[in-house]
C-alpha cells in the first residue's frame, strides 16, 4: 500500500505531531547512521561518460525529473548524446533495460522513465552500476542519473541537488530538519550539501524570488535557480484534478496559479495505482460537477489506454532563469 506524503513534514512547527515525532525519532538516528555508512564504505566506479547526477536531500516530490528531463535535452541540443539512467521506481523489471516508450508500460518500468523515454535513450536499472555500463555500451556520452545522490555505486562528473524553493503558508523544504521517518530529510541537511556541486532551487511559476532565509540556509553552495512553468495552458472549463505525485498539493495550487477552472482536486499517493475503481470514481464525481479530468503526464502514462482519450495530461517543464550559470557547470563535463 502506498501512502500519502505526510504534509506535516514540512512544517517547521508541528506541535501537534510531537508524540509522533518523539516514537520515530530513533529510527531517524538508525536511518541517517545507515546512508552515511553506506556511502563511506562503497568504492565508486566510473563508467567511461560523465556522470551528471540530479538528486535531492527530502523524501517526496522535488521536482527532480523536470530538471533531469532540461539538463538532459540541454546536452542533447549541444549535440551530446545524453542517457538518462534511473532506478525505475514502481517498475517490475530490475534491468539494466533501455526503455521503448512502444513496447513497456509504467508497470515495466516505472511512470518517471516512460515519460522521459518520448524525449530521448532512458535506462532503468536497480544497479545503477551495471545500467550506466549498459548505457556507455550503448553509445551514451553522456548519463544523467535520476535521483543518485545517496547512492555511491557511480563516480559523479557533477552532482546538483534540487530543492523545493516554495516556502509559503508555513511550508519549509526540509520542514525542520528531522531524518525521515521523523521529517522529510534523507539525510541530515549539511552532510547532503557537502557533496553537492550546486543547488537547483525550483521555483513554482507564481513565486517572484526565493526566500532568502532558504538561501542563508544553503551557505556557501551555490544556487542556480529554475522555474517550473506550464508548458500548455490548462484545459478550459470547469476541471477536476488529480495527482500521484510526491507533493500533490503542489500541482493543485500550479493549476489555480495558471488559471485554470479548477472545482475540486483528489491527492493521490505518489506513484499509486490508477485502478478502474479509482478512475470511475474520479469520473462520476466529475460528471456530477459538470466538469472534465485533468492530472500530470507522470499520472496519465499510467492510465489504462481506454482512459487516456478522457483525461487530459499537463505537462510542466524546468526553465532556468541563468542559462550561463547552467551551461558553465555542465562545460566541466
Amino acid at each position: 500500500m502506498k501512502l500519502r506524503t505526510p504534509r506535516w513534514w514540512y512544517r517547521r512547527e508541528r506541535e501537534s505531531m510531537r508524540l509522533t515525532r518523539a516514537m520515530v525519532t530513533p529510527i531517524s538516528w538508525i536511518w541517517a547512521w545507515a546512508t552515511a555508512r553506506r556511502i563511506a564504505r562503497v568504492r565508486p566506479i566510473d563508467p567511461g561518460p560523465p556522470v551528471i547526477c540530479v538528486g535531492n536531500l527530502t523524501v517526496g516530490g522535488t521536482g527532480k525529473t523536470p530538471v533531469v528531463r532540461a539538463i538532459a535535452a540541454q546536452f542533447r541540443a549541444r549535440g551530446v548524446a545524453a542517457h538518462v539512467l534511473m532506478r525505475g521506481y514502481g517498475g517490475r523489471l530490475p534491468g539494466p533495460v533501455r526503455v521503448d516508450p512502444a513496447l513497456h508500460t509504467a508497470a515495466d518500468v516505472g511512470d518517471e522513465a516512460l515519460m522521459l523515454a518520448i524525449d530521448g535513450p532512458v535506462w532503468i536499472a536497480r544497479d545503477r552500476a551495471a545500467g550506466a555500463r549498459a548505457a556507455a555500451a550503448a553509445g551514451a556520452q553522456a548519463i544523467v542519473l535520476d535521483d543518485g545522490h545517496q547512492n555511491p555505486a557511480l563516480a559523479k562528473t557533477l552532482s546538483l541537488i534540487v530543492v523545493d524553493g516554495e516556502t509559503r503558508d508555513g511550508e519549509w523544504p526540509f520542514g525542520d530538519g528531522a531524518v525521515f521517518p521523523a521529517g522529510p530529510m534523507r539525510e541530515p541537511l549539511l552532510r547532503g550539501l557537502a557533496r553537492a556541486d550546486a543547488v537547483v532551487l525550483l521555483l513554482p511559476a507564481d513565486l517572484e524570488t526565493p526566500d532568502p532565509d532558504l538561501l542563508a540556509l544553503l551557505g556557501a553552495t551555490p544556487v542556480l535557480t529554475a522555474r517550473l512553468q506550464p508548458a500548455a495552458p490548462p484545459p478550459s472549463g470547469p476541471q477536476l484534478g488529480f495527482a500521484g505525485i510526491g507533493k500533490p498539493w503542489k500541482m493543485e495550487r500550479a493549476l489555480r496559479a495558471a488559471g485554470c477552472d479548477l472545482v475540486d482536486f483528489a491527492p493521490l499517493a505518489d506513484h499509486a495505482a490508477l485502478t478502474e475503481a479509482t478512475l470511475r470514481f474520479l469520473s462520476d464525481r466529475a460528471a456530477g460537477l459538470g466538469a472534465g479530468l485533468v492530472t500530470s503526464e507522470k499520472d496519465w502514462v499510467r492510465l489504462p489506454a481506454a482512459w487516456r482519450e478522457q483525461i487530459t495530461a499537463w505537462p510542466v517543464r524546468a526553465g532556468f532563469q541563468d542559462r550561463a550559470a547552467l551551461e558553465s557547470l555542465l562545460d566541466r563535463c
